[in-house]
């Protein structure tokens, strides 16, 4: 007699899930689009529409602490970004162009280390780090954000580069080397034009992670280096104004620009 096969387990056929997921949607969803629709509200009541304008855009693209803590963001998070992937292109070939060997999966856990660690605990870790180097040396700039920043992006960079090389064939390495080719010549040649997709998904990733984080920076900087995550997060200590929702609309414009990028980037093949 034969026997019945079971069907496999599918979720989406369970009941009440669609219900279910549009219910979790709305909860999410729903406080930004009504942020984002009072970003353009001309009264200064955020919970009364008095009429379309960009009055509030206008306020922030002239606020000079804005214009501050934007440029400090955006250079904090293209520097940050820019060491993230150098450093993590590197690891990402150094863990997959060779053979499995004792230990490997050890290093893919320490370099993964601040995505499986609360940020808080990071944030802390660093905080004791740094303030000790700055008593030390005297020296209290923006490159301790840099290096803290840095070392939160690397594995958010490594995980696309590392998933590229993953997926390219060996076989035209080998070609290259058969063809007497340096192991330069052939990086240089074969792996990174294959490897550029991973390069750029990695790159847009830790810059966005670098540009909307907040918990580390809070704890990092010093007196004068708001980034405007943290100035809006101060603002908002204080009251709640209609410029807050258009920082946080260009904000969300921007990170969801650099996510579809991303995502098309990485889904790249050659």
């Amino acid at each position: 007699m034969a026997t019945e096969r079971r069907k496999p387990f599918a979720i989406k056929a369970q009941p009440g899930f669609g219900l279910v997921a549009m219910l979790c949607f709305f909860m999410l969803y729903l406080p930004i689009a009504i942020l984002v629709v009072y970003a353009f509200n001309a009264g200064e009541n955020i919970a009364l529409w008095e009429g379309f304008s960009l009055r509030w855009f206008q306020s922030a693209w002239a606020n000079e602490t804005v214009q501050e803590a934007a440029m400090r963001s955006l250079f904090l998070a293209s520097v940050s970004a820019t060491i993230a992937t150098i450093v993590a292109g590197m690891a990402a070939i150094a863990t997959t162009r060779t053979a499995p060997y004792r230990g490997l999966t050890f290093k893919y856990a320490m370099i993964n280390q601040p995505l499986m660690v609360p940020e808080i605990v990071t944030a802390v870790s660093l905080l004791i780090v740094f303030s000790r180097f700055k008593v030390w040396t005297g020296y209290s700039g923006i490159g301790y954000l840099v290096l803290a920043h840095t070392a939160f992006c690397i594995p958010f960079a490594y995980l696309p580069i590392r998933a590229r090389l993953e997926n390219m064939d060996l076989t035209l390495e080998r070609a290259a080397a058969d063809l007497y080719a340096t192991p330069w010549q052939a990086f240089k040649r074969v792996t990174l034009p294959l490897l550029v997709p991973g390069l750029v998904a990695g790159y847009m990733l830790a810059f966005v992670i670098s540009l909307d984080d907040v918990v580390i920076t809070e704890f990092v900087k010093s007196g004068g280096q708001e980034t405007l995550p943290t100035y809006m997060l101060g603002q908002l200590r204080r009251a709640v104004s209609p410029e807050i929702n258009a920082i946080a609309t260009v904000f969300l414009a921007l990170s969801v620009l650099l996510v579809t990028l991303f995502y098309f980037v990485n889904r790249k093949k050659n």
